[in-house]
């Protein structure tokens, strides 16, 4: 292990602060850009009437499925 005599450790003190002040300074000339609401990104959908259920897939799903009511499947997560 290498020993750090006083002085040097001044020397890289100031020379430490003098980079973070400089860096605080340049940050302070950073202009940021308004921010978009999420509702003006795409990737929201409209919500409407839908489309007309699939009614092979949906007697496979009821037949696949353990636990039933009417148009209800039961499940927990990870069970099927």
């Amino acid at each position: 292990m290498v020993e750090v005599s006083e002085q040097k450790k001044k020397d890289i003190f100031l020379e430490a602060k003098r980079i973070l002040d400089n860096f605080s300074k340049a940050l302070e000339k950073v202009e940021f850009k308004e921010k978009k609401d999420k509702a003006d990104i795409a990737g929201f959908r409209e919500e409407g009437e839908g489309k007309l259920d699939n009614q092979d897939f949906r007697k496979r799903m009821f037949d696949n499925a353990p636990k039933k009511n009417d148009n209800f499947v039961i499940a927990e997560t990870k069970k099927w």
